[in-house]
């Protein structure tokens, strides 16, 4: 009989803290060993947690939208469905009359056991206030930036048990100057600040008729992203129509067969991830990125292909794409987009991308410009197929299945002439491709 601690996961290396976005069982229920205990969200990647035993749960330590650190103690189980448990009902984080020490539940475990990875370690400091936990990136922040801890101590947090987050401390820092010890004053009550409240939680301003919505990570890790991709690299954007014509008849003989042997849907997405495969070995200058004043030329190639999610864009990447055929790709294209959707993907799975395909005609859209996923220097999209009047070479007005392909591309390192070139290539392997050959 023991009770066991279950920590907040690891999920990468660079990840130190992970977000609870929901609990799927409560305070002295019974759960079956791997059945999800609760869902996380870091800036990274979403992913549903299994318990690690079957038991009765003894206490939740945290409520949803609490930010913990990686190691800390989330939950505790008890193995024995037969001892009796007392359970707090809220999750003790919540609960606690000194929330300052509710960073740090596994001070009254006792003798329970761990489940999950090593605790992470942050600086404490004992003061007039009670025990004070900062993350590794507050505690960075704040050496930076010349604030001592004692100065640290005097910052209202806004996050989970009164802990002082990065927004609290950026907003401490830009006020520092011009209004002194205002800044660290509470905050008026009946205006709590948003990012006090769960990730996606509404909340109304005054009698305004404004809604703002906390953003959540994975929200504020792709704004974050964009407007970096953009400050590094000058984006520009080649645009041509691609006749799909003989691609979407080929397609209709061959998708039912291939959906009874493989029990995959034959998308156009998968012939257009094979095209640009043998492009990019074809201009594998493209398969590239920069480091300081160095061009870093990838052997492999590590396809990324953005997947659309009720939380945002996930960009999970077929690994060796090079070495497969176009069956190849649909099948691991359909594990990643199947472990998307159920938030099963791991930081493997959308680490070490080399180039990227968005499809935007998946929803209705035409063209669109997307932006180049760093540190890669390029990004592929394709627009919706539509039936269009073309005149033909030899000036017969014909009705095609036409597309628009744009070739996005780091004008650091790409010129107008390669990145064209690159967009023939995926356009010719398009409009000459043979699918029957090819699975």
């Amino acid at each position: 009989m023991a009770k066991v601690e279950v920590v907040m996961p690891q999920m990468g290396e660079s990840i130190t803290t992970g977000t609870i976005t929901k609990w799927h069982k409560a305070a002295g229920e019974v759960i079956e060993l791997d059945a999800i205990l609760l869902e996380i969200s870091t800036d990274k990647v979403e992913s549903e947690i299994p318990s690690p035993i079957h038991g009765k749960i003894v206490e939740l330590l945290y409520p949803e939208g609490a930010t913990v650190d990686v190691g800390r103690p989330i939950a505790i189980i008890e193995d024995d469905l037969n001892a009796k448990v007392e359970t707090s009902g809220a999750p003790k984080a919540q609960a606690s009359a000194a929330p300052e020490k509710a960073t740090a539940p596994a001070a009254e475990a006792g003798s329970t056991q761990t489940a999950g990875a090593p605790e992470a370690m942050g600086h404490s400091d004992e003061s007039e206030d009670g025990f004070r936990f900062y993350t590794p990136l507050v505690k960075a922040m704040a050496k930076d930036a010349g604030i001592a801890l004692s100065e640290l101590k005097n910052i209202k947090g806004s996050g989970a048990a009164g802990r002082v987050n990065k927004s609290d401390l950026e907003n401490y820092i830009a006020n520092r100057g011009s209004k002194g010890a205002q800044a660290t004053a509470p905050a008026p009550k009946a205006a709590p600040a948003p990012s006090a409240a769960p990730s996606g939680v509404a909340q109304t301003r005054g009698s305004d008729r404004v809604e703002i919505v906390a953003m959540d990570n994975m929200r504020k890790a792709i704004a974050k992203n964009m407007v970096l991709s953009k400050q590094t690299s000058p984006h520009v954007n080649s645009i041509d129509e691609i006749d799909m014509t003989r691609l979407v008849k080929s397609r209709e003989k061959i998708k039912n067969d291939f959906k009874k042997r493989e029990g995959i849907n034959l998308t156009y997405s998968h012939f257009v991830l094979y095209a640009i495969v043998q492009a990019l070995k074809e201009h594998p200058l493209i398969n590239a990125s920069i480091e300081g004043d160095n061009i870093v030329i990838k052997k492999d190639i590590h396809l990324g292909c953005a997947v659309a999610t009720p939380t945002g864009l996930v960009v999970p990447v077929i690994k060796n794409a090079g070495d497969l055929n176009l069956t190849g790709i649909a099948r691991q294209l359909d594990v990643l987009a199947t472990k998307a959707k159920t938030k099963k993907l791991t930081m493997d799975d959308l680490s070490g991308g080399t180039y990227t395909f968005t499809n935007n005609g998946s929803f209705g859209t035409l063209i669109a410009t997307p932006v180049i996923l760093q540190p890669q220097i390029g990004i592929f999209c394709t627009g919706v197929i539509k039936k269009r009047v073309m005149v033909m070479e030899d000036d017969a007005i014909a009705v095609r299945s036409m597309m628009y392909g744009t070739h996005t591309y780091d004008h650091r390192l790409i010129d107008g002439e390669l990145g064209s070139k690159f967009l023939a290539s995926v356009k010719h392997h398009l409009e000459t491709m043979n699918p029957e050959n090819l699975i």
